[in-house]
């Protein structure tokens, strides 16, 4: 574990130099290294949590289960054929074994358990090695509530069950929470490197809300938008949506929630007096960010935001503030959204809150807290009756609407930012946004 320790104390001695990159390899080491803890620290706790003694995850390649993606060493982009991995924890003797039904080792932590010569058939010797250590229970990826945790296909759900004794049958359950929190919690190393992440992400859209990138009367929001997308090219890493910049200003009315997500007009020119907002996320080290941010375009004589910009700007850190102190373990998205927005509204403001789990996928596996066109709570299947677990990430995502009589009509503003909670309750990742991004940086030289 030197390399990560390194690696960690390197982070945080270049937190004023965000956007220093790790090569590939440096990245695959430290990878690898997270997984080896993952793997041996993190999961028997959850297996013990879930009172499931055996999981088998199955995946062929180029279909693989989002689950088995998560476990794969740094240098497997996919699976291989069909990957069987079985884990069996043996809480009494406090061991865990990690086997790979494949020709090869799933790299250093999961070790071959087939020998194809001596065994031709791959799924005789996956039931041999079941029959050998007897679980109680075999758990299984499918769930009709969380996408993430239903990765098993069809086609080896069947098989599986063929050539399983039917006297096991009754052993098999689904792993719905097993692989949910295999994919939702983080370890306290993934938090460090989680801060850089969202530290990285701030400055991209801080360089892209710039005189830097923008010209007023002649850039326009798309090309905004390409240039974030050049820029995590450049820097080396990934983004898992494609950025999206659009406007307010007088003269239009409000649109619908549906306008930031699309149909929006395309090379619209950025001009003074603009409230611009940005949809952006990056992916490195196997972590997302999803991040939403505002920035004001000065007017040639303003040297700061509207005051009732500003205003409403601070009305949306409001509603945040409301939705994050709701935010309690053990409570179901459902229960936390109408508290929230309950909270809100009795002191006057116009919320709505759409907020997802975030980690190893952007739309991540955990508690869901509403959706922007579900403001009266969610379906099951959505993930509303999964409980808010510790060591967790969330992007809090929503908006509040004002109306601005200078400007006639409501606007909306529009908040992101990664959030985690742990044991001793919420806290932003990397800090909020609190005041306008202003284009022009304003020099604290020049005066009126």
């Amino acid at each position: 574990m030197k390399h990560l320790l390194a690696f960690l104390v390197f982070f945080i001695v270049i937190s004023s130099q965000a956007q220093a990159i790790l090569s590939v390899k440096e990245q695959a080491t430290v990878i690898d290294e997270i997984l080896e803890e993952r793997f041996d620290q993190l999961l028997p706790e959850l297996m013990d949590l879930a009172e499931i003694d055996m999981w088998v995850v199955i995946s062929r390649e180029y279909n693989e289960d989002p689950v088995i993606k998560t476990m794969l060493p740094a240098t497997w982009l996919n699976a291989r054929r069909r990957t069987i991995l079985l884990f069996f924890r043996d809480k009494k003797n406090n061991t865990i074994e990690k086997l790979a039904v494949a020709r090869y080792n799933v790299g250093k932590q999961i070790i071959s358990a087939w020998d194809k010569e001596k065994t031709p058939d791959q799924w005789d010797r996956l039931i041999t090695l079941i029959k050998e250590r007897n679980p109680k229970k075999i758990g299984l990826n499918f769930s009709k509530d969380h996408n993430i945790a239903d990765g098993l296909d069809k086609t080896d759900y069947d098989a599986f069950m063929v050539y399983l004794p039917k006297n096991m049958h009754a052993k098999v359950v689904s792993a719905e929470e097993l692989a949910v929190r295999w994919i939702e919690t983080r370890t306290e190393k993934e938090m460090v490197i989680y801060n850089q992440l969202v530290s990285i992400t701030h400055e991209i859209i801080a360089e892209a809300f710039s005189e830097k990138v923008i010209t007023p009367g002649v850039t326009t929001t798309t090309d905004v938008e390409w240039w974030m997308r050049q820029k995590v090219a450049d820097l080396g890493l990934k983004t898992w949506f494609h950025p999206t910049v659009d406007i307010q200003r007088s003269e239009e009315v409000l649109v619908s929630h549906l306008y930031s997500f699309s149909g929006r007009p395309e090379k619209e020119v950025i001009l003074p007096g603009d409230l611009l907002h940005c949809d952006f996320g990056i992916t490195y080290l196997r972590l997302n960010t999803d991040c939403q941010e505002l920035a004001y375009v000065l007017k040639p004589e303003e040297q700061k935001a509207p005051d009732f910009l500003t205003s409403a700007l601070a009305s949306g850190n409001k509603v945040q503030d409301y939705l994050t102190k709701n935010m309690k373990l053990g409570l179901v998205g459902n229960t936390i959204l109408s508290n929230a927005l309950s909270e809100a509204k009795s002191n006057g403001l116009r919320p709505a809150i759409y907020t997802h789990p975030l980690g190893l996928y952007g739309h991540s596996a955990g508690t869901t807290i509403g959706m922007w066109d579900s403001q009266n709570g969610i379906d099951k299947a959505d993930g509303n009756a999964y409980p808010l677990n510790p060591n967790t990430v969330y992007a809090i995502e929503l908006n509040n609407t004002v109306y601005i009589p200078e400007w006639k009509r409501d606007i909306r503003i529009m908040f992101e930012e990664a959030g985690f909670v742990g044991e001793e309750g919420f806290r932003y990742v990397n800090g909020r946004q609190t005041s306008f991004l202003l284009i022009p940086r304003v020099s604290p030289q020049l005066g009126n």
